[in-house]
């Protein structure tokens, strides 16, 4: 049964609709005119096949329509990108920045866009962006010998990476009295309005502790949505988590656990060698792959199953 009404009040299918509700009309008009009129049988009987071809497609249209946005909303084409330092100081912080300059190539390679909302936070937006990153949550390690070491020894340090898929139905509602809300002037270049205005915001939702930040719109208000949807899509990833616990068995074919402190790979510069614990692979070029390309790692996760975690390095 077709919900006609349900199907006006969505942006992709408003139009048609008002065409499908136009041909049922007709077609129910053309069938009393039959009841009134016998004589016009054969003609309204034309009139009616050509409707009912019309209606069938129309009705196809909405099942794919549909099915698009039941795979957009399990797999959505925007997420948001976090990286924060781990262990290792400085050079942590360092390889925290190179992470996420990695993946903002990689989006450029895929013809994704791309934009920084704060310090090691960025937005991507583009077909398939979830399904291809989601496996990217989690603690990566870097091996290397840093800039500053004299003696040449390698450090080993981490960062880790959080991936929040930005879904367009929400399950839930934030009750504004659970949000603390602070300003600032936004950091880096931007001119005057960034230096003297207060369009930063941060956003603390006061029962879980979780803080969120945005300085990439030029407005206060702006930035104030950006940073509710992404405080949204944290509490919602929050949520799937805790659903997900309760199951613990069946995630065992998964890959990883969308936690944030499960190491996953590491990134050994001396031996130039990329490892993702989860699959038991190595990969090479590891230069290559810290410039965005990534793609065969991202392929063998995709059809990769879960090893345990590699030994330590």
């Amino acid at each position: 049964m077709i919900d006609i009404e349900a199907l006006k009040k969505n942006h992709k299918t408003q139009y048609l609709a008002e065409q499908y509700e136009g041909l049922l009309r007709q077609q129910q008009e053309t069938n009393a005119l039959i009841e009134s009129d016998p004589s016009m049988k054969e003609m309204a009987e034309e009139e009616l096949n050509a409707l009912a071809i019309q209606i069938t497609a129309m009705e196809e249209q909405f099942a794919a329509i549909e099915a698009s946005e039941k795979e957009e909303e399990e797999f959505p084409n925007e997420i948001i990108l976090e990286a924060r330092a781990g262990a290792g100081g400085d050079e942590a912080f360092l390889f925290a920045h190179q992470l996420v300059d990695m993946y903002c190539r990689y989006a450029e390679l895929k013809g994704w866009q791309w934009r920084m909302t704060d310090d090691l936070s960025v937005e991507i937006k583009g077909k398939d962006v979830y399904r291809l990153l989601r496996y990217e949550t989690g603690v990566h390690r870097v091996q290397r010998v840093p800039a500053t070491e004299k003696n040449g020894r390698i450090h080993t340090s981490t960062a880790s990476i959080a991936i929040l898929p930005i879904k367009k139905k929400v399950k839930f509602e934030i009750n504004p009295a659970d949000l603390d809300m602070e300003y600032s002037r936004s950091g880096g270049a931007g001119g005057q309005n960034v230096n003297k205005v207060e369009t930063a915001v941060r956003l603390i939702h006061k029962p879980t502790g979780i803080d969120v930040r945005s300085t990439s719109e030029r407005s206060q208000l702006a930035n104030r949505e950006k940073a509710f949807e992404i405080l949204t899509a944290k509490l919602q990833l929050m949520k799937e988590q805790e659903a997900a616990a309760h199951h613990a068995e069946d995630r065992k074919s998964q890959i990883g656990t969308a936690d944030r402190s499960e190491k996953i790979r590491t990134y050994n510069f001396p031996q130039d060698r990329v490892t993702d614990h989860r699959i038991r692979q190595n990969f090479s070029n590891i230069e290559g792959i810290m410039i965005g390309k990534i793609d065969k790692i991202i392929d063998a996760l995709q059809a990769g199953e879960v090893g345990e975690a590699g030994d330590e390095e």
